[in-house]
């Protein structure tokens, strides 16, 4: 053995070669902490001096290394940005070291490598990857790019477009689009990885190949003429900052760093790339995007303490064949998951079928899945008009109407069928789960289960706790939700429950600046510049102003203190005129459809003179007082929601609100927004609207929070 620590191992090989195994003590992934960096640091140095003539790097675990440790992040950051760039260059020291040793270097990639574990591989002179690896540089996704030489080392590898998009789309890459992209020199089958990486270490060793040419080249200059890299940098910088948006400047300031390093040879652009991550680390943005991963980490962990007796979810049922339903069998399905549809007539069945089989043929489209993949997901979803094969059904999610009598009939009749133990939920998007259980027999077995939509793409699953609900009950439904590939959180019932009761004020808010004569597609624009990825009006569309009116009332019964109108607003008068948004093709727009198939929306000169009709006030409101408007309700709501218990931290209230409703993720969720804003200053300007109602009062505890400084996150 040369070396031995707690995530790094050195041993003899043959032939004078050696190698390095990546193997983190009591984790279950590898990642670069700062004892694994200094374990790196010291690894170097011996072998530096040492007899070895070449050196094989592989991973004992089953991914390579996932990145650099992310919860490390936020203390580092907190520095000054001085030394920040000491520290980034320190570490790149690490890294460079082991670039030059003095001998051959040949990296298995048996897995996952993302981050710094790519910027390893990318230190090695080859790299031979799995093809059922990932590799990828997704560091734009926190607020920042790569600091580890990535943007240095990848873009002389691959060439300058390549490494552009890799970085600045931060996505993952197959074995496959690696090879072709030259990021990696060979794909192995994952069992004879690391022997086919040791064999071509021999090989190299022995002279066939050569290794120092390649090595030369990437740590010189990136071979562009100027004429060659302006059009290269210059259209990308244009081309991704139209897409990634003025809220998320990490993309950009990554192509500008390659930019400004392209002259440079390793070291001095490595100190360029440095001064730029340290930049991108000061920002807001990084701190909230870091901040709602360790969030995401945290709801794993909580989800993992929610499902440690869950019982096994092999075969489960939907009730309810319409889009919804579709999109419940279709995730359920392509996940794994068998799946009964069932509905009361034909008509229904094919409905959800077309959804199911729309979704599959998509994904097809785009390259995700192939059609043998498509086949076997829609063989696992099987129609039913009757209650013929429940007795085998672990979960059955109820998706029929949103009316309390029709869910309680169908909810009561399906309970009789299922087999004992066999959990019901309903994905009920406001109606309360304690008054739905009044109509069975096991109360125990059944909780919410509140699917957003569309299902394949909203990440969220709302788990809805009922006062007689049982622990085993969410286990189950929180393990069926993981196993869709979804995040669960838990919730205890409310009307609304959590991201419904949350996104209610808002729209109150929304109805008070129409009220006041403001215009909807100002609001729409400007709150669509603010971060949300569609205005109030627009969301309203979406969601069905129908669904809309029914949720409303629902909402005004449960909060009359602060969620009934005492006026006619204006999403009542869309519903009078039968205007209920996308789905029949007009609300507050017009919608057409595109050459894709999709709804494109359109301003309605008939729907500014509804509105204006209900308008009572003629008022000047400033842009800024428009975003305040809207966005206290919503956050002093949501301090509600944690206050009464209905989320139990921070971070799921947060999250639940990125995941279900896409507050803007560079804002860090409702409660980052009034811990950045800061508590004393959100309250004072929560005493500014007062007067607008009690949407806009603040809770006791957080004037005490005012009074004490107290904040939502540890700083």
């Amino acid at each position: 053995m040369i070396y031995q620590g707690d995530g790094i191992t050195v041993k003899e090989r043959d032939d004078g070669l050696a190698e390095l195994t990546f193997d983190l003590k009591g984790e279950s992934v590898n990642k670069f902490n700062q004892a694994t960096l200094q374990e790196l640091k010291e690894v170097t140095t011996e072998l530096a001096s040492s007899k070895v003539k070449g050196l094989l790097v592989t991973s004992a675990k089953e991914g390579f290394i996932v990145g650099a440790d992310i919860t490390e992040f936020l203390g580092w950051f907190d520095q000054e940005e001085e030394q920040i760039v000491a520290d980034i260059l320190d570490a790149n020291a690490i890294f460079s070291a082991f670039e030059d040793l003095p001998f051959p270097t040949v990296v298995a990639i048996n897995g996952i490598c993302l981050g710094g574990g790519f910027e390893m591989a990318l230190a090695c002179d080859y790299r031979v990857m799995s093809k059922t690896a990932k590799v990828g540089l997704p560091e734009v996704k926190l607020g920042i790019y790569p600091g580890f030489g990535g943007t240095v080392r990848l873009s002389r590898v691959t060439g300058a477009d390549n490494a552009i998009e890799w970085i600045a789309s931060g996505s993952e890459k197959s074995a496959d689009q690696a090879f072709k992209d030259g990021a990696v020199d060979a794909v192995s089958e994952l069992e004879a990885v690391n022997e086919d990486a040791y064999q071509l270490l021999k090989k190299i060793t022995s002279g066939e190949l050569e290794y120092e040419q390649k090595r030369a080249e990437k740590k010189a200059k990136l071979k562009l003429s100027p004429i060659e890299s302006m059009m290269a940098f210059e259209t990308a910088k244009g081309f991704v900052a139209a897409k990634a948006g003025k809220h998320y400047p990490s993309p950009v300031e990554a192509i500008k760093s390659m930019q400004k390093h392209a002259n440079f040879e390793r070291d001095k652009a490595i100190a360029v790339e440095a001064k730029g991550f340290a930049k991108m680390a000061k920002t807001p943005v990084a701190k909230n995007l870091i901040g709602l991963f360790l969030n995401d980490q945290k709801i794993k962990r909580i989800a993992k303490h929610h499902t440690k007796d869950a019982p096994e979810v092999n075969q489960a049922a939907v009730l309810g064949a319409g889009i919804m339903g579709g999109g419940i069998a279709y995730q359920s399905a392509y996940k794994g998951t068998p799946i009964l549809m069932k509905d009361i007539n034909e008509d229904g069945i094919q409905l959800g079928l077309k959804e199911a089989s729309k979704l599959l043929v998509k994904a097809v489209e785009r390259g995700k899945i192939d059609t043998a993949k498509m086949a076997e997901t829609l063989c696992k979803i099987r129609p039913a008009l009757s209650y013929g094969e429940f007795e085998n059904v672990d979960v059955c999610v109820e998706a029929v109407v949103e009316n309390p009598a029709v869910k309680k009939s169908v909810l009561a009749e399906a309970e009789q069928q299922l087999k004992e133990g066999a959990v019901l939920a309903s994905n009920t998007s406001t109606i309360s789960i304690t008054e739905l259980a009044t109509a069975l027999q096991k109360p125990e077995n059944f909780c919410g289960m509140h699917f957003f939509n569309p299902v394949h793409r909203m990440p969220l699953v709302e788990v809805i706790r009922g006062e007689k609900t049982s622990d085993r009950t969410v286990a189950a439904v929180v393990s069926y939700a993981q196993k869709m590939g979804k995040t669960p959180i838990v919730v205890n019932d409310c009307p609304g429950f959590l991201v419904n009761r949350i996104l209610f004020p808002y729209f109150g808010g929304f109805a008070a600046l129409l009220n006041d004569g403001v215009d909807f597609e100002r609001i729409d624009k400007l709150m669509e510049k603010f971060g949300w990825p569609m205005g109030p009006a627009y969301l309203m569309d979406v969601v069905g102003i129908d669904t809309g009116i029914h949720a409303q009332k629902v909402m005004a019964a449960g909060f009359p203190d602060r969620m009934t109108h005492g006026y006619k607003t204006a999403m009542d008068v869309m519903f009078e005129q039968q205007r209920f948004g996308q789905k029949n093709g007009k609300g507050f727009y017009q919608y057409s459809v595109d050459k894709k198939g999709k709804p494109k929306k359109e301003t309605d000169s008939e729907a500014h003179a509804l509105v204006r009709q209900v308008a009572q006030n003629s008022v000047e409101v400033s842009d800024q007082d428009i975003v305040n408007r809207l966005m206290i309700p919503m956050c002093l709501e949501t301090v509600r929601c944690l206050e009464d218990g209905i989320v139990a931290s921070p971070a799921e209230a947060d999250l639940g609100l990125i995941y279900g409703l896409g507050f803007p993720p560079f804002l860090g969720g409702a409660l980052k927004y009034i811990d950045d804003t800061g508590i004393s200053e959100f309250v004072d300007l929560c005493k500014q609207f007062e007067h607008l109602g009690a949407l806009y009062q603040p809770t006791e505890k957080l004037l005490e929070m005012s009074e004490t400084n107290s904040t939502f996150y540890a700083q």
